[in-house]
This record gives C-alpha cells, sequence and structure tokens, in this order.
C-alpha cells in the first residue's frame, strides 16, 4: 500500500501507512512532529490508534468481536471463563493439560493473605466495592513486591490476580452487607467459586445454581476484552512507565467505575426502576428518549464502536431468556425491558440511528436476576475485563517499540505575560 501524503504550509510530508491482519489501515504519524513542527489533534482519541495489538480484533460496522482470532459467539457458547482468560493472556486456546494446571494454579490462590481481611475493617459500610476493589488490588502490590523479576513471575502474578480479585469482590460485598466473609471451596468451579463466596453464609448449606453459574460464565466471557477502551487504554498509560501490574490493574478500575464505562448496566436498571415507578409506562420514554429537548436518554441502546448490533448483546438476548426461566425469575423490570426492546428494534427512530440494545441493557437485567445488587453490577465487569488488562499490560511489556505513553496538546491559554507583585494587585 502506499504512503500516505499531508501537505502543509506548502511543504509535503509523507506518511508510512501501516495495515493489520484484518486490512485495517493506520497512518503512521510518529515523525510528523519532528519533521512538521505539528501535531494531529483527535479529542477523546476516538480516531488514532495508540498501540499494534494482536489480542481483540472489532468491526464495528459489522458487528463482529473476536478473541485472538476466535468468534466471541464460538467461546461464550463453548469456553470457560478460565479457558478465555488462559487465551487471552498467553495466545492459544489450552490443551487439556494446561486448563487442569491452569485450574489448579487459580484454585490455590484464590485465598487472600489473612492480614488483608483487616483492611475491610477500615473502610465504611456505606463504601462502594469499586472503591474497595481498587484500593485492594493496590494493596496486593505490597506482599507480592517482586512480582516481576522474571517470566515465571510474572505469570504467576497474572494468575494471583484472577484468583484472588473474585475473592476481594465476595469480600467487597459481604462488608456492604455486614456478613462475615466466606473462603473458597477449591473443589468449586471459577465461577461457582465466587457465587458460593457472595451468596453463602456458615450458619447452613448453600449450593450454587447450575443456571446462575452459567449465567456468569457466559457475561464474564463476554466482558473479557474490548481492545483499546477507557480502562484498558489506561492499564497500558499506567504500565507504560513501568509500573507494576497491580497498580496498573488498580488503575483500571478506577477508570472503569464511571458511569460512561463501567457503570452503564446500573444506569440501565435505574433507570427501569423509574419506569416501574411511573406506572410502568414504557411508552412515555420511548417518545421522550426521541425528543432532543426533553433531557431524557434511553440508558443501554447505541455504542461508541458498534454501528450494528452489539455481538455480545446478540448473545445475551438469545440466551437471557432461557437463563431467565431456568432461575424461575419474575420481575416486573424484566418485562419493561422486553417492551423497550421491542419497539426500539421495530421503530423507524431508533432503526436509522443504529441505537440498538448493548451488551449494557442486557448484561445488567441479568445481574439482578441473579440477585446482584446494582452497586455490584461494575465490580462484576471489572471481574470479567481482568484477563483483557492483563494481556494487554504483558503485550506492551514485551513489545520493544513501547515507550512511555506521553500524549500531546494544542495550548489555548493566556500568552506570555508579567507577574504581578502582590501588592500592586489591589
Amino acid at each position: 500500500m502506499s504512503n500516505a501524503k499531508l501537505t502543509l504550509n506548502g511543504n509535503e510530508y509523507e506518511l508510512p501507512t501501516v495495515v493489520g491482519t484484518e486490512n485495517e489501515v493506520g497512518i503512521d504519524i510518529s515523525k510528523l512532529r519532528a519533521e512538521s513542527a505539528s501535531i494531529t489533534l483527535d479529542s477523546g482519541f476516538a480516531n488514532s490508534g495508540s498501540c499494534e495489538s494482536a489480542i481483540t480484533f472489532i468491526d464495528g460496522e459489522k458487528g463482529i468481536l473476536r478473541y485472538r482470532g476466535y468468534p466471541i459467539e464460538q467461546l461464550a457458547e463453548q469456553a470457560t471463563f478460565p479457558e478465555v482468560s488462559f487465551l487471552l493472556i498467553y495466545g492459544h486456546l489450552p490443551t487439556i493439560a494446561e486448563l487442569e494446571d491452569f485450574r489448579i494454579k487459580l484454585t490455590r490462590h484464590s485465598m487472600i493473605h489473612e492480614d488483608l481481611k483487616k483492611f475491610f475493617e477500615g473502610y465504611s459500610p456505606t463504601a462502594h466495592p469499586m472503591a474497595i476493589l481498587s484500593a485492594m488490588v493496590s494493596s496486593l502490590s505490597t506482599y507480592y513486591p517482586n512480582s516481576h523479576e522474571d517470566e515465571a513471575a510474572a505469570d504467576l502474578t497474572a494468575v494471583r490476580l484472577l484468583a484472588k480479585v473474585k475473592t476481594i469482590a465476595a469480600y467487597a460485598y459481604k462488608k456492604s452487607i455486614g456478613q462475615p466473609f466466606v473462603y473458597p471451596q477449591n473443589e468449586l468451579s471459577y465461577c461457582a467459586n465466587f457465587l458460593h463466596m457472595m451468596y453463602a453464609v456458615p450458619a447452613e448449606e448453600y449450593e450454587v445454581p447450575e443456571a446462575m453459574e452459567n449465567a456468569l460464565n457466559v457475561l464474564l466471557i463476554l466482558h473479557a476484552d474490548h481492545e483499546q477502551n477507557c480502562s484498558t487504554s489506561t492499564v497500558r498509560m499506567v504500565g507504560s512507565s513501568q509500573a507494576n501490574l497491580y497498580a496498573s490493574i488498580s488503575a483500571g478500575i478506577c477508570a472503569l467505575s464511571g458511569p460512561l464505562h463501567g457503570g452503564a448496566n446500573q444506569k440501565v436498571l435505574e433507570m427501569l426502576e423509574m419506569i416501574r415507578q411511573d406506572g410502568g409506562d414504557y411508552k412515555k420514554y420511548i417518545d421522550l428518549a426521541k425528543k432532543r429537548d426533553s433531557g431524557f436518554r434511553l440508558m443501554g441502546f447505541g455504542h461508541r464502536v458498534y454501528k450494528n448490533f452489539d455481538p455480545r448483546a446478540l448473545i445475551l438476548r438469545s440466551t437471557s431468556e432461557v437463563i431467565l426461566q431456568q432461575m424461575g425469575v419474575d420481575d416486573p423490570l424484566l418485562d419493561i425491558a422486553k417492551h423497550l426492546e421491542e419497539i426500539a428494534l421495530n421503530d423507524s427512530f431508533f432503526v436509522e440511528r443504529k441505537l440498538y440494545p448493548n451488551v449494557d441493557f442486557y448484561s445488567g437485567v441479568l445481574y439482578r436476576a441473579m440477585g446482584i445488587p446494582t452497586n455490584m453490577f461494575t465490580v462484576m465487569f471489572a471481574l470479567g475485563r481482568l484477563p483483557g488488562w492483563i494481556a494487554h499490560w504483558q503485550e506492551l511489556h514485551v513489545d520493544p517499540a513501547t515507550r512511555i505513553y506521553r500524549p500531546r496538546q494544542i495550548y489555548t491559554g493566556e500568552t506570555e505575560r508579567e507577574f504581578v507583585p502582590r501588592n500592586e494587585r489591589g
């Protein structure tokens, strides 16, 4: 492919093009500033590639999502979350022996240091579980300071994070409701173990419903990675300074906590609850969403990347009814959600604008059906996104072209002016 050419102030600059394996074309501007003293401006980085990556491919126009080349539809239907985690981190599907070894490691490293349990005592009972999760992940680096001395240490750090974060997340929930912590059980699967720590109490036996375990497995897989989103870019940016994996993941959790990113499915449930309290008049809110000056936005519809149906939403749409039926859930909010979906998929206003239901619309509904409170929704997102963050951090560190991230800016402030002494300012 020929190079791109830029004409600026009468001078012509030749810019190399980079073509990905899926024929994505990027224009390499890395030498533009040195040659022209100019930079590009792309507010929010919506049109800028920050790296080359072999982890996830998205085609927003066609509604395609693949992890390491594998379609998300196949992974969600056939794989387990630990399998997908292995795939993202190590680049290939595990053999039977590799998967068993990985499963054993995730099980054996599930417990957290007993002293870490005391940290929870210092948090307010009203503390948001995401704030606790971020702080606790950062604290792990004080217990495992030599986490990246060599490849074996880096692998162990990845395993520790995947194993312990689900325990920390469950303990954050238990703290919020004043219940005692429940230790992980070695005989349970990754997803069942988390749900057991969430819902079991020491006073009686608790068996994780298979439907809930299967639902969580699908949800975590669908959230496992999504290319250079806000939180993943944050993990890469922090990691580019050679900060350790714990610090980088903690920063990613903070980025995910924002309502425009990980908090979107919580907003969906809040919207559905508002409609229910208003008599369930969903048609009224459909009409409001069409009015630009109404101030109402239909949450859970549309996506920054996808201009087609979000493939993750399609998967949840086709499986949610089966899962909800298996769990015997009867919830008026779910009925409102179905009505909103039906209208939006057939209304020209939404169809023409490609405002399809996204993954947040369905995931919030499923998490509610599983009994997970809304303040834990973003924590669940973080639990699913963790292997993607780890994979991107590792990819960054083995890339010889990696430099510390340092975006430029266009300055729009005051030009040079004289300092006014204190006694002359009036």
